[in-house]
């Protein structure tokens, strides 16, 4: 079995969370039989990586990972074999990836709303762990985010040959996988993952179920931009995406939360998505989202629903709660549905 996660129980001594043991060991069984047919190709990119001098600068929008390569052209080929790169921008080795989306601009919308000094996170849908990076530039004493895309965990493990020994952990895994002793985060993320839930309630279970007492959740989604307490259900696609089964209102999206025993939730920030944020690069070289919306009136997606408007809310786990919340069994449909 592999260490990859080795450095990943140390990181969380000390702390609230429970389960890290399992959690890793978990996360290494995960990633020692990954499946894709793509994966021996992933594996040979991350074996050609240049020895370099590790380093980090994370206070910018493209994260600074690791000292220049002595050849540049090189490691550009290298880390091109890992397209596409979907989450960043990244500079690693001194290579500037400009990928599909600019996620620094949704961090400028979401970290105003967080204090992240000395915390831990949970970041559930974590991509390939730019936001970690982010987060441990802004305080943060580890991140460990949790992505089942195979992709996206070899593109970290490219981020980490450059950072070296940071606790920023990206780990094969769905929430529906996490040990039922996994709890105790600071902060738990979910960004980029409700619309993808038949059952959002089992999904706001699981992460308040990672949260000590007091802890703060953040949530970014897809919402419908309209007061009221609607519900979007599209029929076949939305914006070119399979499984997204619900877009609410933000109104009934505080209503979720609050159902499901979160407190003080408010909507922080409400943003529509434009082709300056998502859009095809040469590190990501399929369509986009300016595909995905009607030519004529991008206020609309080419299926005619309203055009991606995102909000970001905050709320908190009770303090001192009376009763423990406990994490829910998957059903079939949620152990089936992909983080995408």
């Amino acid at each position: 079995m592999s260490d990859v996660y080795a450095a990943l129980a140390p990181a969380l001594a000390g702390s609230t969370v429970t389960g890290a043991a399992s959690l890793s060991a978990l996360a290494e069984h995960e990633l020692a039989t990954l499946g894709h047919g793509d994966l021996p190709r992933w594996q040979q990119a991350l074996a050609a990586l240049p020895a370099v001098v590790t380093r980090s600068e994370l206070d910018h929008g493209a994260p600074r990972l690791g000292a220049p390569a002595d050849d540049p052209g090189a490691l550009r080929d290298t880390l091109m074999r890992l397209h596409p790169w979907r989450k960043g921008p990244l500079c690693l080795g001194g290579v500037e990836i400009d990928t599909e989306w600019r996620s620094d601009f949704k961090w400028d919308r979401v970290a105003p709303h967080l204090d992240l000094d000395g915390h831990t996170v949970l970041d559930v849908g974590c991509g390939n762990g730019y936001f970690g990076w982010r987060m441990l530039g802004a305080g943060a004493k580890c991140v460990v985010g949790i992505d089942p895309t195979p992709l996206f965990v070899m593109q970290w493990r490219a981020q980490a040959h450059f950072a070296g020994n940071l606790p920023n952990f990206v780990l094969p895994l769905k929430d529906t996988q996490l040990p039922c002793d996994l709890a105790g985060f600071d902060t738990v993320c979910s960004m980029g993952v409700l619309y993808h839930r038949r059952d959002p309630a089992d999904h706001l279970a699981r992460l308040m179920a990672c949260l000590r007492p007091g802890g703060t959740l953040l949530l970014e989604t897809l919402v419908l931009d309209q007061p009221g307490e609607a519900v979007m259900v599209p029929e076949g696609r939305y914006a070119r995406m399979r499984n997204v089964w619900g877009v609410p209102t933000p109104g009934n999206l505080a209503g979720q939360l609050e159902q499901a025993g979160f407190i003080d939730v408010e909507c922080v920030d409400l943003a529509r998505t434009t082709v300056a944020e998502q859009r095809s690069t040469d590190w990501m070289r399929f369509e986009s989202l300016p595909e995905c919306l009607d030519p004529d009136d991008p206020s609309l997606t080419v299926e005619g629903h309203p055009a991606p408007v995102r909000a970001v809310m905050r709320a908190k786990r009770e303090q001192g709660e009376r009763a423990a919340v406990g994490r829910r069994q998957p059903g079939r449909a949620e152990q089936t549905t992909k983080n995408d």
